[in-house]
């Protein structure tokens, strides 16, 4: 195209861009790490006991212990079926709504979960409590696919990575702010834990009143919907300056080389040989996220730290150092360093102490801006579907596989979370390209090398490639 994006506006970095981060993060991200800790600060015996009396209070008797532990365990594992659907939807969404709108009509799910905690006690019902974690459970699905897809799209080249990086900052506050609001002295006390499931709806809050006076994502605009006039606009409100050729030129070759052709469907992406090492790539490091073991301490930090000779009522402080040290620990070199470095470096850190105590040194925060960054406009949804279906998938296991750990392995129960460190980390060496301030077409240029041969000329006649790839 012949036009020129450049004008006479103020040059320079804005804050509408960060603002827009917090907005979104608040009522996404936030939420994941957030109604982790929620559930893991409630006490067990607050919950069990208002089973139990509520079971005789219907039908005379009482229930067994075990059949109260199966109950429990379910409202704590229902929250990963609820975030498997929730991945699921999120691609549909993305396309149908786009970025902003989905992350607001996500909200729909939260505040029905608040609705069904805050009136279970009075309803008498613990089959609300398992319905509203399950609804929790979709909104924050939904959230850790759609977030990163947004931040990604919307976010400089230079600034990429940082923005994406934001959703793990975020997650990572939720685990502090559930457990510090999870203290005995605030919500986490026997009258008060319906209203500690439901606070998190205080962000979501936050986010509908915030969220919509920001842009949609500019590639989205363009590319899905075909409003030029609407992309350029949210890109002079984002980044702040009018001299924006070069990078509609960039959006504009993607659009053109899509040739108006619908999104893909997660299962398609699996039959596409131009994509085959991108997908695996973000299967590999979106599975190791979760099978590195660095959440399983937050579903058993109580009974780790009563093991380790800390006393019951000291348990929760101990805890609350657990997220303070994830989120002060959160990487914020992945500009400087590369996604690549970041990756190896943090499984390879984590491998070398996870088999004596748990590592905060996650690299989740490079794995979220991944898809964004190495697949095109029309298989990002899908390929986010897919990641984050795996995620969900792999912590729902761990959850349910680490007690059988601790019970034969004991203090060795760590040891398979490093090999699989290790696995990831030698993975992300051999076969991850560096993304670091590359554009879609050189980094689709890296992948061809390995989806077509390094010396196959079919990398760069393949229709596949083509819709990837500059010309």
């Amino acid at each position: 195209p012949g036009r020129s994006y450049t004008g006479v506006c103020h040059q320079g970095p804005t804050g509408t861009l960060a603002l827009t981060v917090c907005a979104a993060a608040v009522g996404g991200t936030l939420q994941y790490g957030y109604n982790i800790c929620v559930c893991v600060c409630l006490s067990p015996q607050h919950i069990c006991t208002f089973i139990n009396d509520t079971w005789r209070e219907r039908r005379g008797t009482r229930l067994e212990a075990y059949q109260v532990t199966l109950i429990w365990s379910f409202v704590v594992s229902v929250f990963s079926l609820g975030g498997l659907l929730g991945s699921l939807l999120a691609g549909p969404l993305a396309v149908r709504f786009g970025r902003k709108r989905s992350l607001l009509l996500n909200n729909v799910f939260l505040g029905l979960s608040s609705v069904l905690s805050v009136s279970s006690r009075t309803a008498r019902s613990f089959e609300m409590i398992i319905l509203a974690r399950l609804l929790v459970g979709i909104n924050a699905g939904v959230s850790m696919n759609v977030q990163p897809m947004y931040f990604g799209e919307s976010a400089p080249k230079h600034l990429r990575g940082a923005a994406a990086l934001s959703s793990a900052v975020f997650t990572a506050f939720g685990v502090l702010l559930g457990q510090v609001v999870g203290l005995r002295e605030l919500l986490g006390g026997e009258s008060w834990w319906p209203y500690l499931l439901a606070s998190g709806v205080v962000p979501g809050v936050i986010q509908l009143l915030t969220l919509p006076w920001f842009p949609e994502s500019p590639c989205y605009l363009l590319i899905d919907r075909g409003d030029k006039e609407a992309c350029v606009k949210a890109l002079r409100q984002l980044w702040g300056r009018d001299d924006l050729g070069a990078d509609m030129e960039q959006i504009l070759q993607e659009q053109g080389r899509g040739g108006g052709a619908r999104a893909k469907r997660p299962w398609e992406l699996f039959g596409e040989r131009s994509v085959r090492w991108q997908l695996l790539s973000v299967m590999a490091v979106s599975s190791a996220m979760q099978l590195c073991g660095n959440d399983a301490i937050y579903f058993y930090a109580s009974s780790v730290f009563r093991e380790a000779g800390i006393s019951s009522d000291r348990v929760q402080y101990a805890t609350i150092g657990t997220g303070a040290c994830e989120f002060t620990a959160t990487n914020l070199l992945i500009e400087h360093l590369g996604r690549r470095l970041l990756l190896i470096g943090g499984y390879v850190l984590m491998a070398l102490r996870v088999s004596m105590r748990p590592s905060h040194s996650s690299p989740a925060g490079v794995t979220g801006v991944l898809p964004t960054e190495i697949f095109n406009q029309t298989a990002r949804p899908a390929a986010y579907t897919i990641a984050g279906s795996l995620m969900w998938i792999n912590f729902f296991l761990v959850g349910m596989v680490f007690p059988f750990l601790v019970s034969e392995l004991g203090e060795l129960c760590f040891i398979p979370f490093c090999a699989v460190c290790l696995l990831c980390s030698l993975y992300v060496g051999f076969a991850l390209p560096e993304t670091k301030g590359k554009t879609l077409s050189e980094i689709t240029h890296d992948f061809d090398r390995l989806n077509f041969g390094l010396h196959n000329e079919r990398c760069s006649t393949s229709p596949n490639a083509k819709l990837s790839r500059s010309p």
